[in-house]
């Protein structure tokens, strides 16, 4: 992909939306402010508390073998290292939208630039700029690749042998659209282009779509940064070598890689809501298969994401799915969800409003934010599947799924996940 097609499709409707505007800001600033929060948060305060122990206990630990001071030292160094990744993504996210580094701040007659990004981070911002960085190891990092083909593996097999089926008898393979919901980084997206396959990724979350712009944009080249991602936390770690451990991101050059030839598929990302783009007229029977990664279970009514996904393919399309049953919004309390209240709902407005990657004014349409919300188990969900215009070709659980996990730490979380393959009837 050219530095031209940088910029998603519909971020220049979606950018002048002042609402929409607010949210990219902060993604933007939090990617600014990752180190001076980080330095602060992970190493000031821990030698804050390391110099109000008992001067003999501090002097032992500052010496060797712990050198205790010297760690932070390096922690502060891993911290630099994962900013310039961090301001890699903060400088592409401004080229794409025309927004200047320097904002004029405040005028003369005291009113603010309203392109100044400055300071819109909050703390869920901050915190998403960090995961995001972490998230790198699993999708563009050769360390990654076990993780990667335990969920990526059984959805790449599933369409390839789809479109074998398909182009049974005919001298090429046929053509095939493909949507990957909940796109994350782009790494899925990636290869499916790679592979041949006409691939269109969406994601709502601007910390994702900033970074996965960049990575697949705009880097210069393969393992062009280094990446600690244990950095952040001090806990379970066996010796401070894996505690220090890094890893070189991307483990391969989109740019160069994607073959030149006509071979790879077309590529494309939409930043939007899946339920109001996806959902709407204009998108009808547009995919021959949507592909969900741990993405399910991000919807608070499953039946809203299922009959967009039914709404977009065509008919005998598959919905090829892997991941767990990690409901996000089990602990929410009713009501909108995956976004704050805007304004105009705080002054009793029942009015939402979101623009889609078309650049649709969707008025009245929450997509992810209506109210209401459940939780179903695995075979509850197959069977709703079912229910909702679909047959189920074939269904597998228990399968080993790590997410973002250090393989060296003393604490082991693994998934147990669910892979299945339906057809829409």
């Amino acid at each position: 992909m050219s530095e031209d097609d940088a910029i998603w499709e519909g971020s220049e409707e979606t950018y002048n939306d002042p609402e929409e505007k607010k949210v990219i800001f902060g993604a933007l600033d939090s990617f600014y402010q990752y180190a001076k929060v980080a330095h602060f948060n992970i190493t000031h305060l821990r030698r804050q508390s390391f110099y109000t122990l008992p001067r003999a206990h501090w002097e032992l630990l500052a010496a060797p073998p712990f050198s205790y001071l010297d760690t932070l030292i390096q922690v502060d160094d891993a911290i630099d290292k994962n900013a310039e990744l961090a301001m890699a993504i903060f400088q592409s996210g401004l080229q794409s939208f025309g927004i200047s580094s320097q904002p004029k701040g405040v005028n003369s007659e005291g009113e603010k630039d309203p392109d100044d990004w400055r300071g819109s981070a909050t703390s869920n911002d901050l915190e998403k700029a960090r995961s995001t960085l972490r998230q790198f190891y699993r999708d563009w990092s050769e360390d990654g690749s076990v993780e990667r083909e335990a969920c990526y593996g059984p959805i790449i097999r599933a369409i390839q042998e789809e479109q074998a089926n398909r182009s049974q008898g005919k001298s090429q393979l046929t053509s095939m659209r493909v949507l990957v919901p909940g796109a994350g980084l782009g790494r899925l997206v990636f290869e499916l282009c790679a592979l041949g396959f006409h691939t269109e990724g969406n994601e709502i979350s601007y910390h994702q779509l900033l970074a996965s712009s960049y990575v697949l944009n705009r880097c210069p080249e393969r393992k062009f940064h280094t990446l600690f991602p244990w950095a952040h936390t001090f806990s379970n770690h066996q010796n401070r070598t894996n505690h220090l451990r890094s890893c070189q991101i991307p483990d391969v050059h989109p740019g160069t890689e994607l073959p030149g030839d006509n071979l790879a598929g077309d590529m494309s990302m939409s930043a939007s809501d899946f339920l109001c783009l996806y959902g709407n007229e204009s998108q009808q029977d547009a995919f021959d298969v949507v592909a969900t990664v741990f993405f399910l279970d991000t919807a608070p009514n499953l039946i809203h994401y299922l009959e967009a996904v039914r709404n977009c393919l065509k008919s005998g399309g598959l919905l090829v799915n892997f991941g767990p049953l990690l409901w996000h919004f089990e602990n929410n309390s009713s009501g909108p969800h995956g976004r704050e209240r805007t304004s105009s709902e705080e002054e009793g407005s029942n009015q939402g409003r979101l623009i889609a990657a078309n650049g649709f004014n969707l008025t009245g349409n929450l997509g992810i934010a209506d109210p209401g919300s459940f939780e179903l188990t695995d075979d509850e969900v197959v069977a709703l599947v079912e229910k909702l215009g679909f047959h189920i070709e074939k269904h597998e659980i228990g399968i080993a799924a790590p997410y973002i996990q250090d393989t060296n730490s003393m604490l082991q979380n693994t998934y147990r996940a669910s892979h299945w393959v339906a057809r829409k009837r």
